[in-house]
């Protein structure tokens, strides 16, 4: 068997695997009960599966132009996706749409906590304070 037929069954191998990975990302987008499990679902499974089908397209292609053009596509799905998920999970946290109880670590409440205190994360100086914590004078 040639380089062409070889890189023809690999690249038809990662497509369908890229194929199955997207569609169980799509059901547990269904199935799954909250939204940070949903969250997972819809970022590491998809863009795996969505990378495995680029690689097998890469593969079938083998042009320079198809395969820049299937770079880009890769890297731009690496770069928003894992954007999208924390702005939907800081969506759910702060409107209240997960269970609380769930989490193992709720990191996210000590930095809000603190937030609207007006006292940064560590505790240290707010916005417009001094070292003792009073306000600065202007003059």
């Amino acid at each position: 068997m040639s380089w062409s037929g070889v890189a023809d069954v690999a690249g038809a191998g990662c497509m369908l695997v890229g194929a199955v990975l997207c569609l169980l990302a799509g059901i547990g987008l269904l199935r799954l009960p909250d939204v940070l499990s949903r969250m997972h679902a819809a970022t590491k499974p998809q863009s795996f599966g969505l990378l495995l089908v680029l690689f097998g397209a890469g593969l079938w292609l083998r042009s320079p132009i198809d395969l820049c053009t299937l770079l880009l596509v890769a890297l731009f799905q690496l770069l928003t996706s894992p954007v999208a998920a924390h702005m939907v999970g800081r969506a759910a946290y702060r409107t209240g749409r997960l269970d609380r109880e769930g989490l193992v670590r709720d990191e996210l409440a000590d930095v809000l906590g603190a937030a609207s205190s007006g006292r940064g994360a560590e505790g240290g100086q707010g916005p417009g304070e001094g070292p003792e914590g009073n306000p600065r004078s202007a003059g």
